[in-house]
């Protein structure tokens, strides 16, 4: 017989496993998706850029109350990001299905610039998503070491995500209604 324990810890990897393979399906199938609406959502992009930029300084005060030893500090920051990355998936994801891709038009050294921030942005992105789940279960459940043993490499691709996300759209920015 498993204990309550095990069976939280079982059914939150389920959950982490789920929303994953969901997330990423959804992202991955978005340009296949398109809603016609009559409501512009042009607002969202600086909406959603700047909920990673809150992220980014959620995570980085996170980690300095965690060195601090301020873990229930560090617990709230951390479920703060979480949350703040869920609207800003949300948000993400309907921006990109009702309204067409905005394209890049800088020229000269930016261009190349630009498209390694965003192909690095969002393979980061694809790749950490998982990892951040779990590594946030880890933490919840206070598997303290296990929480550490992802933290130490998930933390500086998250933090990376949350800063390219904002430098992307401000490099994007003048492309818009283009």
């Amino acid at each position: 017989m498993s204990s309550p324990a095990s069976s939280l810890e079982r059914n939150l990897n389920i959950a982490a496993t789920i929303i994953s393979v969901v997330g990423l399906l959804i992202i991955g199938g978005m340009k296949k998706i398109h809603i016609d609406t009559d409501i512009d959502f042009g607002f969202l992009p600086p909406f959603y850029s700047s909920l990673n930029a809150i992220c980014a300084i959620c995570l980085i005060i996170a980690v300095r109350h965690i060195r601090n030893k301020r873990v229930e500090q560090h617990r709230k920051y951390m479920i703060v990001a979480m949350s703040i990355c869920l609207v800003f998936l949300l948000c993400y994801v309907l921006y990109h299905i009702t309204t067409p891709e905005t394209l890049y038009c800088g020229e000269g050294i930016m261009r190349p610039i630009y498209f390694f921030f965003l192909i690095t942005h969002i393979v980061l992105a694809a790749v950490s998503f998982p990892f951040i789940l779990f590594t946030f279960v880890r933490g919840y459940l206070m598997k303290v070491e296990q929480h550490r043993k992802l933290a130490r490499w998930v933390y500086p691709v998250w933090l990376y995500v949350c800063v390219t996300g904002p430098l992307c759209y401000l490099m994007l920015m003048p492309c818009y209604n283009n």
